[in-house]
């Protein structure tokens, strides 16, 4: 363990001094700020408060959302496995299992950064209005029983409101949101390790696009679906499609076949462990290249 952490916190040498760091962190913030910009005006036309997670919750609360902000992560981690002049001193003295759990390790650590970042970034933009008691606000009351949350797309919905507090709410819709990237993120590690460098963009990106365009309404009309059928679609979509797992409001509130939060966590831990096992596999013939030199 120590050896592994060791090679995370090499790994972090300059990490918020990196051009590409800053440019992805400033990316987020951009697209926090155009997100949220939905709710805000709902904020200011209606005068009315918020609770502090809403606006999070509001924003990241749909399929798009969520893939747009995942997306920021094929920069980031572009380079992997991190290939440094300090890597042969770290092979020399451990396993190449170790350095590649560093590396694995990394990316977590990595990821986690960057998500509780999105969540803070959606809060500060909306602290003039909001409050932090742990209780839904008049707004949220209002865009979910009305259409207006319908009409501006905005996933406030009645069933979310029920099933728990805004903090309760807020804490696994930044789990599911960490665990989608997480994957993502060793999609692209696996990649790398199996198809050289830069390829694991490549499969990063078709691993984001199944998930968009599995659509429930692309699919109904492929199959030939009635509207009473759709359901079904629905159902078969949000469990085969990791990034539809990844959106809070398409779980079950108990009185639906939808999985529950938990299992879409547990599902999202297995892939997580599978693309884990499969970098170790491909690390055994994995080439390393140094000053031109491939060993």
């Amino acid at each position: 363990m120590r050896q592994v952490m060791a090679v995370i916190r090499f790994n972090f040498r300059g990490f918020f001094r990196n051009p590409k760091v800053i440019l992805t962190f400033l990316l987020g913030l951009v697209l926090s700020f155009l997100l949220s910009s939905r709710v805000m005006v709902v904020i200011e036309a209606y005068k009315t408060p918020t609770q502090a997670a809403e606006p999070f919750l509001w924003t990241f609360g749909d399929a798009t959302a969520v893939l747009l902000t995942s997306l920021l992560l094929l920069l980031l981690f572009s380079d992997l496995p991190k290939l440094t002049a300090a890597v042969p001193f770290y092979l020399l003295r451990m396993t190449k299992r170790k350095w590649l759990l560093g590396q694995l390790g990394y990316v977590i650590c990595v990821t986690a950064v960057y998500t509780v970042f999105i969540f803070l970034s959606t809060v500060v933009l909306c602290m003039k209005t909001s409050y932090a008691g742990d209780i839904w606000s008049e707004t949220a009351a209002m865009l979910a029983y009305s259409k207006l949350g319908k009409d501006l797309g905005v996933p406030s919905t009645v069933k979310v409101m029920e099933s728990m507090t805004p903090y309760g709410c807020v804490i696994q819709v930044i789990a599911l949101l960490f665990l989608y990237a997480s994957t993502l993120s060793f999609v692209i590690l696996a990649g790398n390790l199996l198809l050289g460098r830069n390829r694991g963009m490549v499969l990063g990106l078709f691993y984001s696009l199944y998930g968009f365009l599995l659509d429930p309404a692309v699919l109904g009309k492929l199959l030939g679906l009635e509207t009473y059928e759709m359901y079904k679609v629905n159902v078969f979509v949000v469990w085969v499609s990791p990034l539809n797992q990844a959106v809070y409001g398409r779980h079950n509130f108990g009185y639906d076949r939808l999985p529950t939060v938990r299992q879409s966590c547990l599902l999202f831990l297995l892939l997580l462990l599978i693309l884990a096992c499969i970098c170790m596999a491909a690390l055994g013939h994995y080439q390393f290249y140094f000053t031109g030199e491939k060993t």
